[in-house]
């Protein structure tokens, strides 16, 4: 896989998109946060969408063949993922969860995500991304 690594000083007050996009200088539709949900028939499942968008739940139970789909709760996101809130890498997960990649990730020959610790992102192609995770893309924005 060809990555390229991106660091960024972490502030703990804000752990937006936004703000991880401006020190790394990188626009903040292409930092992709990965967001943690749990659908009716599915379960666990994690989707990557734009850092400036907010997931469309609707969209996502569509699209991984759910009919209801909600956030999980931070608390359990360290236990369900292995890493901590802010730093939710779509690599690397503690199981192997359904992965779903907004379709907007398509528009850069690079997206950035995490890279699993707070301040480190990797730039990664979206083919590359889709091919290692199996995942599905689709509009997950509204």
């Amino acid at each position: 896989m060809e990555y390229e690594l991106l660091e960024y000083a972490v502030d703990e007050a804000d752990l937006s998109a936004e703000d991880a996009a401006h020190k790394m200088n990188v626009p903040v539709e292409q930092v992709f946060k990965t967001l943690v949900a749990r659908g009716d028939k599915t379960g666990v499942i994690i989707a990557s969408i734009p850092g400036n968008k907010e997931l469309d739940l609707k969209a996502l139970a569509k699209l991984s063949g759910n009919k209801k789909v909600e956030m999980v709760p931070s608390k359990e996101i360290q236990h369900l993922t292995g890493y901590i809130r802010g730093a939710v890498s779509p690599l690397g997960l503690k199981s192997d969860y359904p992965y779903y990649l907004d379709q907007s990730a398509y528009d850069f020959s690079k997206v950035v995500v995490s890279a699993g610790t707070r301040g480190v992102q990797i730039g990664v192609s979206p083919k590359q991304l889709v091919s290692i995770l199996n995942a599905a893309t689709g509009k997950l924005v509204r």
